[in-house]
């Protein structure tokens, strides 16, 4: 196994950066494809959500395949490589393995223990197997990711660290109100029809908004979720679909908008809203805060990093976090008439927003910043030790998986010399009645079973503890087995259609 990931997210890059690398759904499929074709990757797997960028690849040079899947990561954002390069992170093998396993039971997102990525990294195992650019080792991987993600949301309290990004959105436009009592009777607006604004209206609904109105840019896709929300029975929102031209309208009666849409441009301006509520966008004062921002550094860096396996080899590298002073606009101090959570990557609703009297905007860098101070519930820890043990189980499961080809290909082999064997005394012992060869050959296969028994047990129990991958190699040396007969065992392997299901 030679897993490789690189990416970036809230943790690595300012939203800013996340919102310019961000990657359209066609986009994605053009990253894999190139991946697959550039060298040295023979699998690929792109996870990108709201908050992360990130490449996975099973490939066969460490370095060289730093390097190519960051430049490909910057020629598919359209962020230059040197810029992006100081934000990258870089997990191989185990800790490849680790992070997604950490990824998928919500201990990486931005807020701690939200479910909403279990979906996510369904839909990027989806996309890969659908391009037939997922393989052995990330169908495996992703579909164990899975698993490890529901595990720990049915066996520890890891749901009470944490909730859907819509969830915390709505928690901080209401400012510190009960957010049920906040939204009780108010009509919302939803812009977009796609899985985290589908989420975003059922939240609503069930906060208790009196109205809905679903406004995309395929009408049918709002129709059918209009229909969705009418047919709850733990809601009794009232809910309709409108175009998207009639956004401006909808403004001026809503109370409460949310924006997620792919849109690579401005859905809302903050001119739009400032004539949809009748005021002017006048210029107001700046906040200062500050953020960590990584200092240059490149590829090559990134890969030290890996091998050393260690934040102090990172600062050896010439790795440091600056602070830098970046300015935030202020909120509007006066009684809010829209509130404003935008959940899209790029930003759907124009940060200038923040300037207007009356409006509340809350978005995902105002999530990042309000999430780094949540607490985190004692659950976590309980996680942290499933996804440690699942990564050694996993990890011993592949480099077994890595020995079996050979295994099979030995008992081949062995079966093949005793097929020749009976043949040749069929020749010399003509006479046999059919009693006495079968005895004989049952004798001499059980004598060839007995002699590789342990061996084999024992090769696949040394194959499975660290550094175990040697003995296939081993093997294979030993009894002097065609490679191009264990390759053939492990294609036959990868292409049964009923392995990996669950």
């Amino acid at each position: 196994m030679s897993l490789l990931v690189v990416g970036l997210s809230h943790r690595s890059a300012p939203v800013s950066v996340l919102e310019r690398a961000s990657l359209a759904v066609e986009t994605q499929a053009k990253l894999l494809q190139d991946t697959l074709a550039a060298e040295p990757a023979t699998e690929a797997a792109v996870l990108a959500t709201c908050n992360r960028i990130e490449l996975y690849a099973d490939v066969d040079k460490f370095h060289a395949g730093v390097a190519e899947l960051s430049t490909l990561l910057a020629q598919h954002s359209g962020v230059g490589l040197e810029e992006l390069t100081p934000y990258l992170y870089v997990h191989y093998e185990d800790r490849a393995v680790h992070h997604l396993f950490s990824v998928a039971c919500g201990l990486d997102s931005m807020v701690v223990g939200e479910g909403q990525i279990l979906g996510q990294i369904k839909d990027a195992l989806a996309r890969g197997q659908e391009l037939h650019t997922a393989g052995r080792l990330l169908n495996d991987l992703f579909q164990q990711a899975l698993r490890v993600g529901k595990r720990a949301h049915s066996e520890t309290g890891i749901d009470r660290a944490g909730q859907s990004l819509v969830t915390f959105g709505l928690q901080q436009l209401a400012a510190g109100a009960d957010p049920e009592r906040w939204a009780a009777g108010k009509r919302a607006l939803v812009i977009g029809a796609g899985s985290m604004s589908s989420l975003a209206a059922a939240t609503l609904a069930r906060t208790g908004v009196a109205d809905i109105v679903v406004a995309n840019r395929t009408r049918s896709r709002a129709d059918r979720l209009v229909e969705i929300l009418q047919q709850g029975d733990d809601t009794a929102v009232r809910a309709r679909a409108v175009e998207m031209s009639a956004v401006g309208d909808e403004l001026t009666r809503a109370d409460i908008v949310v924006s997620c849409t792919g849109s690579t441009g401005l859905v809302l301006t903050a001119d739009a809203l400032a004539d949809a509520l009748g005021v002017t966008l006048d210029a107001a004062p700046e906040r200062p805060a500050v953020t960590a921002t990584p200092a240059p550094a490149d590829v090559d860096q990134h890969a030290a990093w890996v091998e050393n396996g260690s934040a102090a080899s990172a600062a050896q590298a010439g790795q440091a976090t600056a602070l830098r002073r970046v300015t935030v606009p202020a909120q509007s101090t006066g009684p809010v008439r829209l509130a404003l959570l935008d959940l899209a990557m790029p930003r759907d609703i124009d940060g200038a927003a923040h300037r207007i009297d009356g409006v509340r905007l809350v978005d995902i860098e105002s999530l990042a910043e309000a999430s780094a101070d949540a607490p985190m519930a004692a659950d976590v820890d309980r996680v942290r030790t499933i996804v440690s043990d699942e990564v050694a189980a996993f990890g011993a499961a592949q480099r077994a998986a890595h020995v079996a080809p050979t295994v099979v290909a030995l008992r081949t082999m062995a079966a093949g010399v005793v097929a020749g064997e009976i043949a040749r005394l069929d020749g010399r012992l003509p006479d046999l009645d059919e009693k006495q060869r079968a005895e004989i050959t049952q004798t001499v296969r059980r004598v060839v079973d007995k002699l590789l028994h342990a061996p084999t047990v024992r090769v696949k129990q040394l194959a499975s503890e660290p550094g175990g991958a040697g003995y296939a190699d081993a093997l294979r040396e030993l009894f002097d087995l065609d490679p191009q007969t264990v390759a053939a065992v492990s294609r036959a392997d990868l292409n049964d259609p009923n392995r990996g299901r669950s």
